[in-house]
């Protein structure tokens, strides 16, 4: 499913005379896409991983996850930033706008937690709770955001990729681990 939206975006005739940047732009939003699909997967206990290693490859893969968001904000500031300023101040006329960006601001306030919950001596059901309420916000503006771009993405690998997404983090709520709520 990852890889095939992943080709399927590369080989995009809307692609077709695109430059660099703009193409990087594009590729950070299908691989973010991409690697929110193995988050749920990972923290719901589903790979088969030890529990010590799959908590490392879901923070390994939470902190690409924010580096990708930065990369294809950052590189559609360098196409168009009075887009970019009219996502972030929410006065674009694009519906899928408000949605990236409510998800975006929902991401870091995630990575802002999980690096600060030792020294906020969050309890590991206040951090639970968090954690996945931000989550689900997350997946749901991500989903959106991605649904209404006429991109990249082709649109049949795009709607299974979304309904991976949905799936797992639905599975990753709804199932308790036992790692989910211990002390780290």
């Amino acid at each position: 499913m990852a890889a095939a939206a992943i080709s399927l975006a590369a080989f995009s005739p809307l692609l077709n005379y695109r430059d660099a940047i703009y193409i990087t732009a594009g590729f950070a939003g299908v691989l973010g896409f991409v690697v929110l699909l193995f988050q749920p997967l990972l923290s719901g206990g589903f790979l088969g991983l030890r529990t010590r290693g799959a908590r490392r490859l879901h923070a390994g893969l939470g902190a690409l996850l924010v580096l990708l968001v930065v990369i294809h904000v950052a590189t559609l500031w360098i196409t168009s930033p009075p887009d970019v300023i009219d996502a972030l101040t929410f006065a674009s006329p694009t519906a899928f706008s408000p949605w990236g960006v409510v998800g975006m601001w929902a991401l870091f306030l995630k990575a802002i937690l999980a690096l600060l919950r030792r020294p906020l001596r969050l309890r590991p059901n206040i951090w639970t709770v968090a954690h996945r309420l931000l989550a689900v916000l997350i997946v749901i503006c991500t989903i959106l955001h991605a649904l209404l771009i006429d991109g990249t993405m082709e649109t049949l690998s795009k709607v299974v990729l979304c309904a991976g997404v949905a799936l797992a983090s639905l599975a990753a709520v709804l199932t308790k681990r036992p790692w989910a709520s211990a002390r780290r």
